[in-house]
């Protein structure tokens, strides 16, 4: 059985984690190494949404395939003021991907192009793959949409380099990637707003290489309601995988 069948199951613990922080979404834990895969919402978590943020870990994926980027390359403020001051300087890629640069995501996108990146969405099998004619919007606004359970099976192909893409360029994805040690191993994992929805929706999304090799892969998808909610969304992946991990011992 291969990641993208794994059984799907409903989890009441994860539903009562999302009803006792006050939200509504989806909570999905794929143990990809026990095709084993958990829901809060089963419905809710097969609904598409745009990606927003999420996005850029394709976006940058890309952008190494086609070399439109060089490693230490910085991206120039154009002095445009931004909602996030951390936007408004001189960034490398890696520094973009950590404040989550939506100008500096932008031009990576623009500098593939529209056909390539058509090409390649499509080739990944990211979603619903449709790019829209705007290279530089249509995972802030659509037409791309993707659902927490095609989330959790696009991480797992992509932890396991499973993607049709070079080495090099996984490898120089997991440098970009915001990554933290957690009680069970090595996460990598980014976040998501997409503002342009309504309501407003949450992500977080990633994967969690456990210590002797097994796999987890997460997705988190919230209504937001204010900015004051945004740190839930990383306290709900870690309370879902603590969760899964407590099962599993």
């Amino acid at each position: 059985m291969s990641g993208s069948q794994a059984e799907l199951r409903q989890d009441p613990v994860l539903a009562d984690i999302l009803q006792q922080a006050g939200m509504e979404g989806c909570l999905i834990v794929m143990e990809v190494h026990r095709e084993r895969t958990g829901v809060s919402n089963e419905l809710r978590c097969q609904e598409r949404s745009v990606p927003a943020s999420t996005f850029k870990i394709v976006n940058a994926l890309i952008a190494f395939e086609t070399g439109v980027v060089r490693g230490d390359e910085r991206f120039p403020w154009n002095k445009t003021r931004y909602p996030l001051e951390a936007w408004e300087k001189d960034l490398t890629l890696q520094e973009a991907m950590a404040v989550s640069s939506v100008p500096v995501f932008q031009e990576v996108a623009r500098r593939i192009g529209q056909q390539r990146m058509a090409d390649w969405v499509t080739r990944l099998r990211y979603g619903n793959a449709q790019t829209g004619d705007q290279v530089d919007r249509f995972w802030l606004e659509g037409p791309l949409s993707i659902s927490p359970l095609e989330q959790v099976r696009f991480m797992a192909r992509l932890a396991r380099g499973q993607l049709p893409v070079a080495e090099r360029s996984l490898m120089a994805l997991r440098r970009l990637m915001p990554q933290e040690e957690v009680e069970q191993g090595h996460l990598f994992g980014k976040t998501g707003w997409a503002t342009a929805a309504k309501p407003m929706i949450g992500w977080y999304v990633g994967w969690v290489e456990e210590k002797g090799g097994p796999l987890v892969t997460f997705a988190v998808n919230v209504t937001m309601n204010s900015l004051e909610q945004a740190p839930l969304r990383k306290s709900l992946a870690m309370a879902a995988l603590r969760h899964v991990w407590m099962l599993d011992h």
